[in-house]
């Protein structure tokens, strides 16, 4: 997906164009673009005791079902700005972004203190606008698995009347998925990741049926 909005990473109306000397500044990968998106849904049913003749171990062990929504997805797109740099022509010109010149190719260390390289970033030339592109490079992608693990206890069988027990684990592994990257050349943490997706949470239910 490419567009040219700046606003809300890609979700938001249209409003002030970053270079006003030319409306294809900002023409790039949407913020909503990715470049792999996986979404896998299942549900299965634990084979264990479920037809066992000991009722006590069929109506306990038996029975229990697990679900899941895992998300797999590359990264969205970064947009690089200058900031505050004394030479930004947009300290001077209104309702303008001003990105940095990109002065040799960028690699990913993909660590906490450096997702991307900054060494390929320059300031550009006093009242020029940078060349990097719109949305030049990739934040992290995201593996997340919520599951859950559920079972009905039948009360009645003539009523349908039972007891439904869920245990929900959202990103159940609790592996670190990284969010934000510092995006600003002027920032001091420029390139660093500054935010991650939440860790594993679990709740439990209960839901009667008579």
């Amino acid at each position: 997906a490419i567009d040219p909005a700046t606003n809300g990473n890609g979700v938001s109306d249209l409003q002030a164009v970053s270079n006003p000397y030319s409306l294809a500044y900002d023409n790039g990968p949407s913020g909503l673009d990715r470049t792999h998106i996986a979404f896998v849904n299942f549900i299965y049913d634990i084979p264990l005791l479920r037809d066992s003749s000991n009722r006590l171990l069929k109506s306990t062990v038996g029975g229990w079902q697990v679900s899941g929504i895992v998300t797999l997805e590359s990264g969205e797109p970064v947009n690089v700005l200058l900031g505050g740099a004394g030479t930004n022509i947009c300290n001077t010109l209104p309702n303008c972004t001003n990105r940095p010149d990109k002065i040799s190719a960028v690699s990913y260390p993909k660590s906490v203190a450096s997702w991307f390289s900054t060494s390929g970033f320059a300031d550009p030339a006093a009242g020029a606008f940078g060349s990097t592109p719109f949305n030049y490079l990739r934040g992290p992608g995201r593996q997340n698995w919520n599951l859950a693990l559920f079972k009905s206890f039948l009360f009645s069988e003539s009523r349908g009347s039972r007891l439904e027990f869920r245990a929900e684990f959202f990103n159940a592994f609790n592996h670190t998925e990284w969010n934000n990257i510092s995006n600003t050349k002027t920032a001091g943490n420029f390139g660093a990741i500054t935010s991650t997706h939440d860790p594993r949470e679990i709740q439990l239910g209960l839901k009667a049926y008579f």
